[in-house]
């Protein structure tokens, strides 16, 4: 990529990210110290570079006519993820479509159905594509937060998860990045287990270190700035983030 941020361009992101549809450009403009013009030629700079790649409402769809949204963990032939992504992508119901870059488990489906027929429809669906379903859930609710990095500094200071599903059953799905002085930090995933630093309800399905995408063994470090995919099948988030802030950070 060719394109590099500076801190302006870091803060439009997490300004637009925070909540697009309130942010004008007067507003993001007071709070970077720049001008309106230059916030509007940034953002139209971030888009033809596609860096940002779209503006999207946020739907409670359970509001909106009490309709089920479920999540399809499945799996697919590396070779054929690409394709098969995009094939999920129009089926009836299908609102975003995840590719992960691990042997199994590696496309992660969101669809939304009238009902639990209307789901079944779509598992028949992504199951004619030749798309192995592993797991399915209904999504309880959904909640996202800006990349605190890109914010200002006392937002860099504040420990969030950068992405949070919660399932049925109590069980979590959640993002987060590992700080430099968190417990977790040169620990194999084995050895936190056994010590309490992690419970053993929670289960690390994914780590993201720099450009690549990693599935997780017993035997794997943890690093700072990995960017760790969660389940908790117990429930207890906030006690299970605590192994990846450092605790001198973390606001209570």
């Amino acid at each position: 990529m060719d394109y590099r941020l500076d801190d302006i361009d870091r803060r439009i992101l997490y300004e637009l990210m925070a909540n697009a549809r309130d942010t004008s450009a007067p507003t993001i403009a007071e709070k970077v110290n720049v001008s309106p013009g230059t916030i509007r030629n940034r953002i139209a700079q971030l888009e033809e570079n596609g860096i940002i790649t779209g503006y999207r409402a946020e739907v409670d769809f359970e509001s909106a006519d009490g309709r089920l949204t479920n999540l399809y963990t499945c799996t697919v032939p590396v070779a054929e993820r690409e394709s098969l992504s995009q094939d999920a992508r129009v089926v009836p119901g299908v609102i975003n479509v995840r590719e992960l870059m691990t042997g199994r488990e590696n496309l992660h489906v969101l669809a939304v159905g009238e009902d639990t027929e209307d789901l079944r429809r779509i598992s028949r669906a992504l199951s004619k594509l030749g798309i192995e379903i592993e797991d399915e859930n209904l999504v309880e609710s959904e909640t996202s937060v800006p990349y605190a990095q890109f914010g200002p500094e006392e937002a860099r200071s504040r420990y969030e998860p950068t992405d949070f599903i919660s399932l049925t059953g109590d069980a979590n799905v959640v993002d987060v990045t590992v700080q430099e002085g968190a417990p977790i930090v040169g620990q194999t995933l084995a050895g936190a287990v056994d010590d309490g630093t992690l419970d053993e309800d929670t289960l690390v399905i994914a780590i993201e270190r720099g450009d690549r995408v990693m599935t997780p063994h017993g035997s794997t470090t943890v690093q700072s700035d990995d960017i760790v995919t969660l389940l908790s099948r117990g429930g207890g988030t906030d006690e299970t983030l605590t192994a990846f802030v450092d605790n001198q950070t973390r606001v209570e």
